[in-house]
């Protein structure tokens, strides 16, 4: 006797703007990653060569990236407030509830189910939160190192706040290698996120990479 196939429904999390500025986001951590690297040591040429063309081409990418990061951090915040979509402002009321985070911690041990009311569970919402508040430090050490290098148009606008970050930190070094130790912070989740994205497609057949990609879920019907 064949088995029943369990029944889903299709349901829309994330709007075509919140998967578009996920990507770019994505895209724009990775080349600042890889780039911020080579900045810091420019292992391709020599240090008495006076071929600069190719660190000019690195940092220019860097400062295009770093620019993206801001904007998106900026308009997603906006966007976590203001969408008409509450699904992830939803998702802070299991972040109040006790109960939401042993469910959630339980099914990391394949014990019981996974139910939350928004789109991330108490744990992923922190997570998320904790890598935006990152963002946002980033960006703000990464205007003031702009700010110390040009310092005509935007570099000179932001000159005085960054001054005072500069000041605040005890010093441009200290920008500099803050700003650096924090990219570790982006490896590290970014190698956790991907593992339970996919963890979570296969442990819930839910939840996983596509939705980000289509925008749709599926979660299994509930029959009475």
């Amino acid at each position: 006797m064949a088995t029943a196939t369990p029944a889903y429904e299709r349901v829309k999390v994330f709007s075509a703007a919140i998967r578009i500025f996920h990507w770019l986001r994505a895209l724009s951590i990775v080349i600042l990653t890889a780039s911020g690297f080579y900045i810091s040591w420019p292992y391709l040429v020599g240090a008495d060569t006076t071929d600069v063309l190719v660190q000019g081409w690195i940092r220019y990418a860097h400062l295009v990236c770093g620019f993206i990061l801001c904007a998106v951090t900026l308009v997603r915040a906006y966007l976590y407030f203001f969408s008409k979509s509450d699904i992830e402002r939803r998702s802070f009321q299991d972040v109040k509830n006790y109960r939401s985070w042993i469910i959630q911690l339980k099914s990391y041990f394949w014990i019981g189910g996974l139910e939350h009311k928004g789109v991330y569970g108490p744990l992923q919402y922190v997570t998320y939160l904790a890598v935006t508040l990152l963002a946002v430090f980033m960006c703000v050490t990464g205007l003031t190192l702009y700010a110390n290098v040009y310092h005509q148009g935007m570099g000179g606008a932001l000159w005085g706040a960054a001054s005072w970050v500069t000041e605040a930190f005890g010093g441009l070094a200290w920008v500099r290698i803050l700003h650096h130790y924090v990219t570790w912070a982006f490896i590290i989740f970014l190698v956790i996120h991907i593992y339970m994205a996919v963890w979570m497609g296969i442990r819930f057949k839910h939840n996983a990479v596509d939705a980000i990609v289509s925008g749709y879920d599926y979660h299994p019907k509930h029959t009475d």
